[in-house]
């Protein structure tokens, strides 16, 4: 809306700023692959909904609690429409930076009041079965989500939190998972950066998301982002200009790199089906601090998969052991390797 006006019936609401790109990109990927979950996390709220009436920062304001929540339902209903249907939304991405463009500051509080006064019900009433997913911020606090889940009327519509690693440890997943081990916990973001290394992105990615996410109990892996080009675009003004895709498409010649996130996440996209069941692993003598930090699955055709990487100093030779037989096997330092059987 223009600035000073207001929409509070929604009268103006449209999606037509995606139809140009973002539509027809997830069209794309849904005819490849029609079973791909998609989330939805938005950046902010709309600027005559906020208190500081601007894309960066701010809060939602409580008389637009109502506004928002239908405004949720109206973005479902239309991406259904369009044939994309969002398996889950988050009420805020980041909800504790006020710093992104865009952004809006949303405490647990208000979060907790925003999903079971306004948004859990609205949904409710649409028909929507969309899951709500609280929190999707960093790991150095849990208690966002816990609170969130502590207050029964909020929990009620709540399927899980998510988590992002840019602060904390990522064993703050299993402390949201013991208090609240009835709700999912997800790993939505980590980002790989251009200036980075890719020995030492690939080594910190692997041990943190790939075996340490699942690992805590996340049901989900997520790097982000998916694709850019060469000058790491596109994004939104103010938006991250060094954060490296999966891969760089050239947009001259439509030339596609591979870049270390594809790696990362290939360790277990390749071999770890959807559905698949995480089983227990464990480095006989040591513990989960060990140099070779791992993560073991079953997969629906019954099928064992087991990630390990060298975390130490040295090369390590190391055995597998499953249903009484073993197999040696080696990894030079800062590898990872992937066993299936």
């Amino acid at each position: 809306m223009p600035a000073g006006q207001t929409d509070p019936t929604l009268a103006s609401f449209t999606i037509d700023s995606a139809r140009a790109n973002l539509i027809p990109v997830l069209k794309q990927i849904l005819a490849i692959n029609p079973s791909v979950a998609i989330i939805a996390a938005p950046w902010t709220a709309p600027r005559w909904m906020k208190d500081n009436g601007a894309y960066v920062g701010g809060s939602l304001q409580p008389q637009y609690y109502q506004a928002y929540a239908n405004y949720f339902v109206k973005y479902l209903q239309a991406m259904k429409a369009e044939g994309i249907t969002i398996t889950a939304i988050t009420p805020q991405n980041e909800p504790l930076n006020p710093n992104n463009n865009p952004s809006l500051v949303m405490t647990a509080a208000q979060q907790a009041t925003f999903i079971k006064s306004w948004l859990g019900p609205a949904l409710q009433a649409a028909g929507l079965t969309t899951k709500i997913v609280v929190y999707d911020h960093n790991a150095d606090h849990p208690e966002y989500a816990t609170s969130i889940l502590d207050d029964a009327a909020a929990k009620a519509f709540v399927d899980g939190s998510a988590f992002h690693l840019y602060a904390g440890t990522i064993d703050a997943l299993t402390t949201v998972h013991n208090a609240h081990p009835d709700r999912n916990l997800y790993f939505t973001e980590q980002y790989t950066a251009s200036n980075g290394s890719f020995a030492g992105d690939l080594r910190w990615h692997i041990k943190n998301i790939i075996v340490g996410a699942p690992a805590n109990w996340s049901r989900t892996a997520l790097e982000w982002n998916l694709a850019n080009d060469e000058t790491f675009g596109p994004h939104t003004p103010g938006g991250c200009s060094t954060c490296l895709g999966g891969v760089t498409i050239n947009s001259s010649t439509s030339a596609v790199t591979r870049n270390v996130a594809y790696y990362i996440v290939g360790h277990a996209s390749r071999f770890v089906d959807p559905g698949s069941l995480r089983v227990a692993s464990a480095v006989a003598g040591g513990s989960k601090t060990t140099a070779l930090p791992n993560v073991a699955f079953r997969t629906p055709a019954g099928r064992y998969v087991l990630i390990v990487m060298n975390d130490g100093k040295t090369t390590t030779s190391f055995n597998i052991s499953y249903g009484g037989r073993i197999v040696t096997s080696s990894l030079s330092v800062g590898s990872v390797a992937t066993y299936v059987w």
